[in-house]
């Protein structure tokens, strides 16, 4: 089952300044991939956040793959800075939420290599030197091996398909998910998904519940 995992700086705190923030943090992907075995399907950096889909094998893959990555990433950007002991770098603990293997993969994947050019980063989302669009497009070899096939054939054409804006419905169930770590797929599939992961409280409408009219 594939994932779509997001963080973000407390306090929108920039979590890279320079492109040596980026290459490090790159470097690091490389470095956890070597210790705990994932398949990235893409991903994107953003200064504040990042976006990663990934397609864990096992179950307890995801979680030691994201603990290790974060924690190390932290223990190095404090390091780094001279701010070790001041305070949190995240948010909180990395959200996550899966994601059907068909339409609605193409749909997120599109949404994650689309995030510096929807932030107005770049003209072109390969463009963007700190995600896998660039690296599929423009990367060396060794830069490409970094990414994993996807559960799904890549379509013909897949980057202009990935410059072409999406519709503002695509966003707006994508932002769902988001936000509230909702399954996205099919209606069918996300209750089913959800029942299965006990992501049930997701689906379930938020604030509080309407009173019964008389």
């Amino acid at each position: 089952m594939v994932f779509h995992v997001l963080n973000r700086g407390v306090g929108r705190r920039r979590l890279f300044d320079t492109d040596a923030d980026y290459a490090a943090f790159e470097g690091l992907l490389a470095e956890t991939l070597e210790k705990c075995p994932m398949r990235i399907c893409g991903y994107c950096l953003m200064p504040n956040h990042w976006h990663f889909l990934m397609w864990p094998e096992g179950d307890d893959d995801l979680g030691a793959f994201m603990q290790r990555l974060c924690v190390t990433h932290v223990t190095r950007w404090q390091k780094h800075r001279h701010v070790v002991g001041e305070g949190h770098l995240y948010q909180a603990r990395f959200k996550s939420f899966p994601v059907e293997s068909d339409d609605y993969f193409y749909q997120l994947m599109r949404y994650v290599e689309r995030n510096a050019l929807r932030a107005n980063l770049c003209s072109r989302a390969e463009e963007w030197r700190w995600g896998s669009a660039w690296r599929r497009v423009n990367g060396t070899p060794e830069q490409r091996a970094l990414l994993s096939a996807w559960p799904v054939p890549r379509p013909r054409q897949w980057q202009e398909h990935v410059n072409r804006p999406q519709t503002e419905a695509e966003l707006a169930a994508i932002r769902t998910s988001v936000v509230r770590g909702q399954p996205f797929g099919s209606q069918a599939w996300v209750q089913q998904t959800a029942k299965q992961l006990g992501l049930e409280s997701t689906l379930r409408p938020r604030g509080r519940p309407r009173k019964p009219t008389e």
